[in-house]
């Protein structure tokens, strides 16, 4: 298979018409070499236009990588700084990890999966990517694990996004999280404009599996 092909074909003919126009992010995933990130049975589908399962040890482990366009249209809206540090929930494959490496200072990635973490970890050190610190731990209701982010991604949806992610931004910090159950999911940006206040901005429409123990929304009982 030509991966440089394949690679071109996923940036002009799916991100690029998912309205993600920044030309650095398209670089960069130019550069970032999305088929080292997935299982070697799974190479020559890299780059479909389709979430792709997270197999380790030759078995699927229930989780999925986001589909190529969602990944880049997320990193595009986050408009990461060099000096940024980034907290994403659910390290996945390292993919999305890596992506948000090249584009900030430091990442901090959970995921609650150790064999996951462990996968990530090998595919970040042979990316050569050294700015991203792994913990295994379960994040999906908040992170406990100190100081404060300029950035934060959730790469899983959750049905309800816990108050305690808002609370870990700094003022103008970034939090990106895909919100809301099948089949109405939706991308939102929320900034931290002051101590008290945020706003909160619809970006897209999305269906993605939930996170790990994501928390649930309170049901009415007769």
């Amino acid at each position: 298979m030509d991966f440089e092909q394949a690679r071109f074909n996923m940036v002009e003919q799916q991100i690029r018409p998912w309205n993600v126009l920044d030309q650095s992010v398209l670089d960069l995933l130019s550069r970032v070499r999305r088929e080292d990130f997935v299982a070697p049975e799974l190479r020559d589908m890299a780059f479909s236009d389709l979430e792709l399962p997270i197999r380790v040890n030759g078995r699927n482990s229930g989780e999925v990588m986001l589909a190529p366009k969602m990944e880049a249209r997320m990193l595009q809206e986050l408009a990461l700084k060099p000096h940024d540090h980034v907290l994403e929930i659910g390290t996945g494959s390292g993919y999305m990890a890596a992506l948000l490496a090249s584009r900030a200072e430091t990442v901090t990635t959970v995921e609650i999966n150790a064999d996951i973490s462990a996968f990530a970890k090998a595919n970040l050190q042979k990316a050569g990517i050294a700015n991203v610190k792994l913990i295994v731990g379960d994040a999906a209701a908040g992170f406990s694990g100190g100081g404060s982010y300029d950035a934060i991604v959730l790469t899983g949806a959750v049905p309800v996004l816990a108050d305690s992610f808002r609370k870990l931004l700094k003022i103008g910090g970034r939090l990106m999280a895909i919100v809301g159950e099948d089949p109405v999911q939706t991308v939102v940006l929320i900034t931290r404009i002051n101590e008290k206040d945020y706003t909160e901005k619809k970006l897209f429409e999305a269906l993605t599996k939930p996170l790990v123990n994501a928390p649930q929304p309170e049901r009415f009982h007769f």
